[in-house]
């Protein structure tokens, strides 16, 4: 049997391989898995730049520069920050909303395929193991 490691990337590349795909069908072409890292952990009101760099745990060089390229292809804007003038925050476009959308629809077409292969009940038994695995691993992050 595979190492758990396998295990749990396998399904995660077959998520990211069938969102990719479904968007480029709905019309956002030129978006890559790597942006994932800005849509994942933006906040509904607008991010920092730093925030979202932290919540991704990568460089804020590299935020910067998935950030420039969304807000390039109207995807997000730039806001002033309301209680810091000297900051901005990053925040989607309707375009960028209509991606999240789309995205969201793409995962639930696919939880729902996994769904009828697995069962209701082994599903859920996968949703709350990986809940509380997630729990574990975050737990020296806290």
């Amino acid at each position: 049997m595979p190492n758990v490691g396998i295990l749990v990337r396998d399904p995660y590349q077959e998520v990211v391989r069938r969102v990719s795909a479904g968007l480029v069908d709905a019309g956002f072409d030129d978006l890559r898995p790597a942006h994932t890292a800005v849509f994942q952990h933006i906040e509904a009101d607008g991010s920092r730049l730093t925030a979202l760099a932290e919540r991704a745990q990568i460089t804020k060089q590299s935020m910067g520069y998935l950030v420039d390229y969304l807000e390039e292809r109207g995807y997000l804007e730039r806001r002033p920050d309301p209680t810091d003038r000297r900051a901005a925050l990053v925040c989607l476009t309707e375009r960028g909303w209509a991606q999240i959308r789309a995205a969201l629809a793409i995962i639930a077409g696919l939880e729902q395929e996994w769904t009828t292969a697995l069962g209701e009940q082994r599903m859920e038994q996968l949703r709350e193991l990986l809940t509380e695995l997630r729990q574990i691993i975050d737990k020296p992050r806290q």
